[in-house]
């Protein structure tokens, strides 16, 4: 395991218990022996559910499989494995997530369509489903309601740190509680989520509202984050409202007055655990946040933002503590999205730098390179066309990349 990332949080957050879900964590041998590598969530009858999925057209078997049962908006179970992608494995890729599920539904009572399977791992490789299938009832005897650490420790791969993140949100007087965890550090450019995200709640919430309050979130977290701009196999984000909290209003639409709160504090996990997976991205050393503003649109502003975030140009010479803004210059003209060279404006470390098209009078380079030495780096872009924003955020680019990489099925 590479050593664990100097931009990880202090500690794993506490996280209180979700009424209607109990989890465990358990070593069946999916790729490496003695390893923790499966996760269980039971969750109560009539807990409902919503998600994103990842866009690419060599989505996973687990994807397909939660893909073709999300519009019934109802979940029993998540069953998560690490060390084994189950993509690009054709007929027996889908045979595993049948055996798995089937298993499963077993255990907890229910049919295996009431099941949700995610994997992560090395892809091309057949999963060896058998396995998961004769100790998944080992995991299901040591189900409990407090196991969120060992949960968010089971799906790590190159991950050098678990991640967590908890709220507690009003819904009318009554007080819910949300509570989430993810797994990602490398090919990281959401076109959705992050590699893995589970978020649960308490809250009583049909799946028709839990789809725009994901759909939304997600879109201002994870799909606004990337490490290396590779879009995995297997992004999953779900979310789960058991509905087993405090009584609380029925909420019938996403948009209701009564649900503000528990929107914001959703929004909170899931950036939470964005930024975790890029504080995490392999090789880190620092965390960036680039705000793109006078953009002509928000989607525009977005791609920009990517672009500047995906360079390894720009990365590697924020690695470098180096402020070579025209990297950023030249991020910004490659992103196919309107900008105006001669009212662009770049600011560091809320230092401006460039303005009106050209760098500015007697600029001082000294505090800009102080700023550049620190963990987390600002950057700022007005491209000088419109009114929208947007913000996205990235790692730099360092030789540990290349190193986590180039060994990575070793």
């Amino acid at each position: 395991m590479p050593p664990k990332s100097p931009l990880a949080p202090a500690s794993f957050p506490v996280m209180p218990r979700i009424a209607g879900v109990r989890l465990a964590a358990g070593a069946c041998g999916v790729r490496y022996k003695d390893r923790t590598d499966v996760l269980l969530v039971e969750l109560a009858p009539g807990t409902t559910v919503a998600g994103v999925l990842t866009k690419s057209l060599t989505a996973s078997a687990p994807v397909e499989w939660c893909r073709a049962r999300l519009g019934v908006g109802r979940g029993r179970a998540l069953v998560v494995n690490s060390g084994n992608a189950n993509a690009f494995t054709g007929k027996s890729g889908d045979r595993a997530t049948m055996a798995t599920a089937s298993a499963v539904g077993k255990l907890v009572g229910c049919t295996k369509r009431e099941i949700f399977l995610a994997s992560t791992g090395v892809i091309g490789e057949p999963l060896p489903a058998e396995r998961i299938v004769a100790g998944i009832g080992e995991v299901h005897a040591h189900l409990t309601d407090a196991a969120w650490p060992a949960a968010a420790a089971a799906i790590m791969t190159t991950d050098t740190f678990p991640k967590g993140a908890s709220r507690t949100a009003r819904i009318g007087n009554a007080t819910v509680s949300i509570n989430g965890i993810a797994k990602g550090s490398g090919m990281i450019a959401p076109d959705m989520a992050t590699m893995l995200a589970f978020v649960f709640t308490d809250a009583k919430l049909p799946a028709t509202v839990l789809r725009r309050l994901l759909k939304d979130g997600a879109d201002r977290s994870f799909n606004s984050i990337t490490v290396d701009s590779d879009t995995s196999t297997s992004d999953t984000l779900l979310l789960f409202a058991t509905g087993k909290g405090p009584a609380h209003p029925r909420i019938a639409a996403p948009g209701d007055a009564r649900l503000r709160d528990f929107k914001a504090k959703l929004d909170e996990v899931l950036l939470d655990l964005a930024l975790q997976v890029v504080r995490d991205g392999e090789g880190a050393q620092k965390l960036i946040r680039i705000s793109v503003t006078g953009a002509a649109s928000q989607a525009a502003a977005r791609r920009i933002g990517l672009a500047i975030a995906n360079s390894p140009l720009v990365k590697t010479a924020i690695a470098g503590e180096d402020a070579n803004w025209g990297r950023i210059v030249m991020a910004v003209g490659k992103a196919g999205e309107k900008a105006n060279r001669d009212r662009m404006r770049i600011r560091m470390g809320g230092i401006t730098i460039a303005s009106r098209g050209e760098r500015v009078r007697n600029f001082d380079e000294a505090p800009v390179a102080e700023h550049m030495k620190g963990r987390e780096i600002d950057v700022e872009v007005d491209v000088g066309v419109g009114r929208a924003g947007a913000v996205v955020w990235t790692c730099d680019l360092t030789h540990g990349y290349i190193d986590i990489n180039a060994d990575y099925r070793s």
